[in-house]
């Protein structure tokens, strides 16, 4: 098994943090996952969990209230030590753009920053807002579909994906996690429907989602 790249981006003493953003709709175990793997390839000294406040890709879908999100998000890393949660995506008006929330950070947290992504994200990354630039910007943290097997077959940049951003195989990480099949659309299935979350989220994030007719 490869070991990620990993190159030191600012000074030796600098932080070393990665960005787990994302609805959060609920927070659930492969985030934890996710973010717990970029953590140990890394050697990061934080993660932040970044709800995003107006997710200007899901504008078609309702989603719940960021307050309630955001305390999920409180709830599932309580205990964590290396994990923080933030509100800069809530509290900023107007659309959420990851590049926004990256030079914030950068500007108010120096340090060495990882994006922490799964592989699906990064074939999707194109569509997202300004993508070149979020790519020169910030080394990103990726999971392959194919989990523990960093040398599967199928190449994680794609020619496409180069085509569309170039450079990007210089800015990618690639990590180890075990497979994880969790799906927040599953698991709002599973709670409108009365069905147990055990394994797929955590008893309090349960208790709150129930406690506040989340999904129902």
């Amino acid at each position: 098994m490869n070991p990620p790249v990993n190159p030191p981006v600012g000074p030796a003493k600098w932080p070393r943090r990665g960005i787990m953003g994302g609805t959060f709709d609920p927070p659930h175990a492969a985030h934890l996952a996710l973010a717990a793997a970029a953590r140990e390839a890394l050697s990061l000294d934080t993660v932040l969990f970044i709800p995003a406040g107006d997710p200007w890709r899901k504008a078609g879908r309702a989603i719940s209230p960021a307050a309630d999100r955001l305390a999920m998000v409180e709830l599932a890393i309580e205990g964590l030590e290396w994990a923080e949660s933030s509100r800069i995506e809530i509290d900023r008006h107007g659309p959420t753009y990851t590049l926004d929330t990256v030079g914030e950070l950068e500007t108010k947290r120096p340090g060495d920053w990882w994006l922490i992504l799964g592989e699906d994200s990064l074939l999707d990354l194109p569509r997202w807002h300004e993508a070149q630039r979020l790519v020169m910007r910030i080394r990103l943290a990726v999971v392959r579909r194919d989990g523990d097997d960093l040398d599967a077959e199928s190449p994680l940049i794609t020619d496409s994906l180069r085509a569309a951003l170039p450079g990007i195989e210089d800015r990618v990480d690639p990590l180890p996690m075990t497979r994880m099949d969790v799906s927040a659309t599953d698991i709002r299935t599973r709670v409108r429907d009365g069905l147990p979350t055990d394994g797929l989220l955590s008893d309090v994030v349960r208790s709150y989602i129930d406690t506040h007719g989340l999904y129902r």
